[in-house]
């Protein structure tokens, strides 16, 4: 007998079919429920603790034509990492009644945990139909959503993601919306987040200041187009999201961005933009086909966008919303909320994460109304919980390759795959840095990374870090053979690493932070355990080194297990310790003083604008500092040298309100007709000799501020300062990369990975990029997690990976003289 499918049902044969990747919550078994129809399948298909769990019974051939039809429609929020199957039985050895008659969807069992997390997603277009459509009973609802879009990881609480495990637990599905969740046929047949105006979460307003609202006077329709005109009569407004509050206000009324700025207390660090569509985005930004395709994919990240000289709409956008910079981070509705929001407003909307500066944004209506009070003027607030935070996640284009500035809402956690020799990796738990913090689990083969956390010098960010760190542990069941951290002593998390391990009596393994930068954009880049050494170049703020002095500029021949020193930046004083990162004059004293010392300076120098601005300070303080090294540790900071140059040129002198901010403010500066067509003899000359005659060589940067001191005597424009100091270090990168490649004119490697925040600084990148690949060296950069310290919890736990699998008798130390000799 055979069924219209085919098969052959006297040749029966049961298959139990595993499905791992992300795959729960995203619409993976009502599309396995459906192909399974199709193709005449009998059996059932659950969620698990490893993912999908399918019983199929049908002829050989069908079943390969079943395994082969769940690949071909997977579910565009899903991904298929593997499908195993192992044979059941044939329909010989058992009876009718224990042969399924039909297929089924059956209830999630929550044994070990292996599968997924997904992602939060940006509303897809059947569901904003349903929004916008009068006909439509969700018309107007701001939380419509279905299998193929809506939230995820910020409402979940524990895995498989069944509604029961979600801050959805708490509304109960009409029976229209219920009749949904059943239907095989609808998109919402088991959607966990669904709901309608009648059963699920309401949004509303309220003011600051606890007085009534006439909503009639703002709209005929609702709380969220109300929201909408007081943002048009320059209100700022704290609005509820996905994953945190923000807050929002007209970004080309600057009257309303400066107030926002001022309440806030952030002065200069630029704000997100959000458009009702790309429409308005392309008014005010140049929008190329991939930064077009990142803004309209799953994830709606931040996207950092050129600023269009010429703005094409009437009303630009605020210079304030950006300051010193020549781009915009746009990003568009992710939610019915927004996209509700935004439908009759023109122009942008500044969207700001909803908190005072350098704190964690607010998730809960409480919080917010204790701490965004003086800051909004009114609520835009729902009642559907957020019980994870997630910032938005930023994206900048480079090199025609989206990369990641922070790695958060959208992306997370989708795990990194890892490389070839990492199968049998155990369990590892790496903590991360201090500054843009984030954490990493090792998993079957994985790296599950978290969401962007912050600076964990905040105690409500630390406390968050230890909440988010719970609640992976928790949900991907994770126990930990060993835990990494960085080899600074005072990071808290690697503090919070080191009573965790001995508390666990667990081996601790510590990672130098360049190394953790270096072997990051290995994993990123599917670099195999056993493919060897390669030259690392890792540029940032400061890190600390092996040596116990602080590193930022550093050469490394390295691999998962260990690395070698080859080449570093001119240590340099950071006068003041940390101040030194807030106050960039610091580092220009400190610099110009180790490059000629003030005797030499002031003689050449005198009539500068700069000399008067060092007399101000207390000279003979700082001069007793450096020669003492009190409080002036020495450092070969990259990062460093930047806010130096910067705070030369009159950027950014005197006060950074955020980390970075005068090497931003470089970057943007650069006249790109200067870098582009300017001859290559007048880009600032580093030279690389060895440190103290005989040791490693490094970048010397004297004659950079001999030149930047002459054209500023001769009032060159501070953009064209900048432009040659940019192609000035590329060259000088290069070159050091080519001498340490080179041995009696023979390369002797050909592969270069480049890492650390520095590289998050287009210019310098594509320009490091090209040169090298002109010099015929394969180049790694980051693709799948940050450049930035965000992405060392990812070279720190493939860093612990391979140290519990080689073993420490089976590793091999890295060894330039055995490497170059070889």
């Amino acid at each position: 007998m055979t069924i219209d499918s085919g098969i052959d049902t006297n040749k029966l044969v049961g298959w139990s079919i595993r499905v791992r990747g992300t795959v729960q919550g995203v619409g993976f078994r009502p599309t396995v429920y459906k192909v399974a129809n199709e193709h005449g399948i009998r059996g059932s298909v659950l969620n698990d603790g490893e993912g999908v769990l399918i019983e199929a019974w049908a002829d050989e051939a069908g079943l390969v034509r079943f395994v082969q039809a769940i690949y071909d429609n997977c579910p565009p929020l899903a991904t298929i990492e593997k499908i195993e199957h192992v044979v059941l039985a044939a329909s010989s050895l058992l009876s009718d009644d224990e042969i399924p008659q039909g297929f089924s969807i059956t209830k999630s069992t929550g044994n070990r945990a292996d599968t997924q997390i997904s992602p939060d997603a940006a509303t897809c277009e059947a569901c904003l139909d349903d929004s916008f459509s009068p006909f439509s009973r969700r018309f107007r609802y701001p939380f419509t959503n279905c299998t193929h879009c809506g939230p995820r990881l910020s409402i979940i609480k524990s895995i498989p993601y069944d509604r029961s495990a979600t801050s959805m637990s708490g509304f109960k599905m009409c029976a229209q919306c219920q009749a949904e969740y059943e239907d095989p046929d609808d998109r919402r047949f088991h959607a966990q987040p669904n709901a309608c105006h009648a059963c699920g979460p309401r949004a509303w307003l309220e003011r600051t200041d606890g007085r009534a609202i006439c909503v009639d006077s703002l709209s005929q329709l609702d709380f969220v187009d109300a929201a909408a005109t007081l943002i048009q009569r320059g209100e700022i407004l704290a609005i509820k999201g996905i994953g945190g509050f923000h807050l929002a206000c007209d970004a080309t009324n600057e009257a309303a961005v400066a107030e926002l700025r001022r309440r806030k207390n952030r002065y200069h660090k630029p704000f997100a933009l959000m458009a009702r569509d790309l429409t308005v985005v392309e008014q005010h930004c140049a929008v190329s086909e991939i930064e077009r395709k990142q803004l309209q994919s799953h994830a709606a990240p931040i996207v950092v966008l050129d600023r269009l000289a010429d703005c094409k709409s009437t009303k630009a956008v605020a210079e304030s919303v950006a300051p010193g910079q020549k781009t915009l981070g746009f990003m568009l509705p992710y939610t019915p909320l927004h996209h509700l929001l935004l439908k009759r407003l023109a122009v942008p909307i500044v969207l700001t994460s909803g908190n005072l500066s350098h704190e964690p944004q607010c998730i809960s209506n409480e919080d917010a109304k204790e701490r965004l009070s003086s800051i909004a003027d009114y609520f835009l607030l729902h009642d559907r919980d957020i019980v994870n935070r997630l910032d938005d996640s930023v994206v900048r284009v480079v090199s025609e390759r989206p990369m990641f500035l922070r790695r958060a809402r959208g992306a997370t956690p989708v795990p990194v795959n890892f490389p070839e020799g990492f199968e049998e990796a155990p369990d590892v738990l790496a903590m991360g840095g201090e500054l843009k913090s984030t954490f990493c689990l090792a998993k079957n083969a994985r790296a599950i990374i978290s969401q962007h956390i912050g600076d964990l010098e905040d105690a409500r960010t630390y406390a968050d870090y230890q909440h988010n760190l719970e609640l992976y542990s928790n949900s991907f069941k994770h126990q930990p053979s060993a835990i990494v951290v960085d080899l600074h002593p005072e990071y808290l998390s690697s503090k919070l690493g080191r009573r965790m391990a001995q508390d666990k009596n667990l081996p601790l393994v510590e990672v130098q932070h360049h190394h953790a930068h270096i072997a990051a954009v290995l994993a990123d880049n599917l670099w195999s355990l056993h493919a060897g050494p390669l030259l690392g170049v890792a540029l940032d703020g400061l890190g600390y080194g092996a040596d116990g002095t602080i590193w930022g500029g550093e050469f490394l021949l390295a691999d998962y297990t260990s690395f070698e020193r080859l080449g570093t930046f001119k240590p340099v004083a950071l006068l003041g310790g940390s101040k030194a990162m807030y106050e960039p004059w610091r580092n220009t004293y400190a610099h110009i003083m180790a490059e000629m010392g003030w005797p030499s300076y002031k003689m050449n120098f005198e009539e500068l604008e700069l000399t008067r601005f060092f007399e101000s300070k207390p000279l003979a303080t700082f001069e007793s500092m450096l020669k003492s090294g009190t409080n002036a540790p020495l450092s070969s900071s990259c990062g460093r040298l930047f806010d130096a140059v910067a705070a030369a040129v009159g950027i950014c002198r005197e006060q950074a309100s955020y980390e970075g901010q005068a090497a931003i403010e470089l970057e943007a500066a650069v006249d790109m007709n200067t870098l582009l067509n300017e001859t290559e003899e007048l880009a600032y000359p580093f030279t690389v000799p060895r440190l103290g005659g005989k040791g490693i060589p490094y970048i010397e940067p004297l004659s950079v501020w001999q030149a930047v001191l002459g054209d500023l005597y001769l009032h060159t424009d501070k953009g064209i300062i900048a432009a040659r100091f940019h192609k000035g270090l590329a060259k000088a990168i290069v070159h050091m990369v080519l001498k340490l490649c080179t041995i009696n004119g023979e390369r002797w490697m050909n592969t270069v990975a480049l890492s650390g925040g520095v590289f998050q600084n287009k210019i310098l990148l594509e320009l490091v990029q090209s040169r090298l690949s002109a010099e015929g060296f394969k180049v790694l950069t980051h693709q799948q997690v940050p450049a930035n310290d965000g992405g060392i919890a990812l070279g720190q736990v493939v860093v612990g990976a391979a140290s519990q699998i080689l073993k420490d008798k089976e590793r091999s130390h890295v060894s330039w003289h055995t490497w170059a000799n070889s």
